[in-house]
């Protein structure tokens, strides 16, 4: 039987210790030596995160000879000489519970490929075989993936068991994570095709068949937004079946997505219970990730910014085009719950409001463009500190609201005829449904004003240099106006405020970030410091600063004492009363 060129097997080993086994077999090395790599990043997350560091042994050897390794560089080994098939055995510690690495405990394991299997420089192309153990205290774990099973081979997994899977090449294999354990599970189809949902961790009396029915009905929208007359689904170039795997915490969020799955962090108390009626907010919130992600496997899995096309995975890999990969995906992530009736578009409207609130509140909006934002996402957007809401704005929040405006500018543009959607299934057509095929390619820099036009007649090139490219804001009071939507502004309830935001931890309460040109600014206040006391009365949570501030009013003087490291300092504020930055929307009777 013909050996395969390049073979891994991974072992959870030591779930007390969270450590991974890996063992990488290639059949051919480059005889002159074998160099190899471990991706500096994870694609949709857009900063590097060194996944080496968490590998903690490694050896090599042919035959019965060690061969010498030696790092090269911060993700990059070389074994030489080695003439012969070349086994490397490596040790990966696992206990990142995110969506972006690995996590390894008693209780399940789960893994990104980005984070365990060593690429082999110069046989990427090769089809990579993977052959997935079981721990050693347990024998009833099963195994979730998108992965196909290797069909065929002597090893080969049965669906969900433990045994040998199979990717085409490199890049297919680290997009295809694995949630290994006892999950609660349930499957649905969507225009026929197979989808899991799995969810990892404790979740008492979970509803799982109304959460599948809920998502079918978003899958199946966004099916047929893409694929109006066919229904087909885009991950057939990669498996019979989509995956959502979800691990559950106390107050987790966040979602990363795959070619034909996504991982998923989310907290039980969004999660609906059996029996409950109304799920409440917490529950749109979970279905509006599961939404993005979903959509995502079309507009970035395989429609493409040209820089990504393909990734190189060494470095950062920048972009002006996140406000169009992530803030269309933005958009359309709640519309496709209002579009699939999971929600009422008073549901919508609370939503949309929600997210323009927002936007209003980032002074950084008028200093920084969402494309700008985009290409900084890898040193600005993924590292912030506490002056970002001062100096940044979202690519993915304004960036869904520049999708709204284009949509709704196109729609009354063209009388209802065209819209956003036309944009996305031009997209979908000539960039992302035979990227995989190797007929695909990146979609240019420049080219979207051009696509929007081609799309739909109509000319936005103005439009997305003013709110794309420029830092103007959304001009949607009068569009959505013209759609017959109310939007409208209101104050804070508060009296007065600091005009910044509070963090408290450890029995104390400190300024988070300080709004520029808020009263704490204008005192000297400055993120950090921990507050003490207002005008003698002392200050120990948000509650009872909340409690002090409403014997006054706007324009009144306070003094405030704060600790600034270990120094006791007075400010004297002038209160300000809340900017109208609550906005609602609704429609016109």
């Amino acid at each position: 039987m013909k050996k395969e060129s390049i073979l891994y097997s991974v072992t959870p080993f030591d779930p007390a210790g969270h450590r991974l086994k890996v063992r990488l077999t290639i059949q051919a090395p480059d005889p002159r030596g074998q160099e190899l790599t471990l991706p500096a990043w994870i694609p949709g997350s857009y900063l590097i995160r060194d996944f080496s560091r968490q590998v903690e042994t490694i050896t090599a050897h042919s035959g019965n000879q060690t061969v010498a390794i030696k790092k090269t560089g911060n993700h990059t080994w070389l074994c030489a000489p080695c003439p012969g098939p070349l086994v490397l055995d490596y040790s990966v510690y696992a206990w990142d519970l995110s969506v972006r690495g690995a996590h390894v405990d008693e209780s399940h394991a789960f893994f990104n490929g980005t984070s365990v299997f060593l690429g082999v420089i110069g046989q990427t192309q090769q089809p990579c075989h993977v052959e997935i153990c079981p721990p050693p205290h347990t024998q009833s774990w099963k195994v979730y993936t998108s992965l196909p099973e290797a069909q065929g081979h002597t090893k080969a997994a049965s669906r969900h068991g433990f045994g040998m899977y199979l990717a085409p090449n490199y890049d297919a294999l680290i997009d295809h994570p694995f949630e290994l354990g006892t999950p609660q599970v349930v499957s649905f189809t969507a225009h026929g095709a197979l989808h899991e949902m799995v969810f990892t961790g404790v979740a008492p009396n979970l509803d799982l068949d109304r959460i599948a029915a809920d998502t079918q009905k978003i899958c199946a929208a966004q099916i047929t937004l893409f694929e109006p007359e066919t229904q087909a689904v885009p991950f057939l170039d990669s498996s019979d079946r989509y995956v959502f795997m979800t691990m559950i915490t106390g107050d987790g969020y966040g979602g990363l997505e795959h070619r034909a799955s996504t991982a998923l962090v989310a907290s039980r108390h969004d999660l609906p219970a059996l029996g409950l009626t109304n799920a409440g907010e917490g529950y749109q919130t979970f279905l509006g990730l599961v939404s993005h992600e979903y959509f995502h496997t079309w507009n970035v899995k395989r429609i493409k910014p040209a820089s990504f096309a393909p990734y190189d995975l060494s470095r950062e890999n920048h972009t002006q085009l996140l406000w169009v990969f992530e803030g269309f995906t933005s958009y359309y992530d709640d519309l496709m719950l209002l579009r699939s009736g999971v929600i009422t578009e008073a549901d919508y409207l609370r939503l949309i409001g929600k997210v323009i609130s927002n936007v209003q509140r980032t002074a950084g909006r008028l200093k920084q463009s969402v494309a700008d934002s985009s290409y900084d996402a890898w040193t600005r957007y993924y590292k912030q500190d506490e002056n970002s809401p001062n100096a940044l704005v979202s690519y993915y929040t304004k960036g869904s609201l520049v999708a709204m405006g284009l949509d709704l500018v196109i729609r009354q543009a063209s009388a209802g005829a065209r819209s956003l959607d036309d944009v996305m299934r031009l997209l979908w057509q000539r960039y992302g449904r035979d990227f995989y095929r190797g007929l695909g390619s990146g979609v240019p820099e420049d080219t979207m004003p051009a696509l929007v036009q081609e799309a739909t007649g109509i000319d936005v090139a103005d439009f997305i240099a003013r709110y794309a490219y420029g830092c103007e804001d959304v001009p949607l009071e009068s569009l959505l106006a013209e759609q017959g939507i109310a939007l409208t502004w209101k104050p804070l309830p508060a009296p007065v405020t600091l005009d910044a935001r509070l963090r408290t931890s450890n029995g104390s309460t400190s300024l988070a970030t300080v709004y520029e040109g808020g009263a704490a600014h204008m005192a000297g206040l400055s993120a950090g410091d921990t507050l003490v006391a207002i005008n003698g009365l002392q200050v120990t949570d948000g509650t009872s600063l909340e409690r002090l501030l409403r014997a006054y009013q706007p324009g009144s003087s306070i003094t405030m004492h704060v600790f600034r490291r270990d120094e006791l300092r007075a400010f004297e504020l002038i209160l300000n009363a809340p900017a109208a930055t609550e906005c609602t929307l609704a429609r016109v009777a």
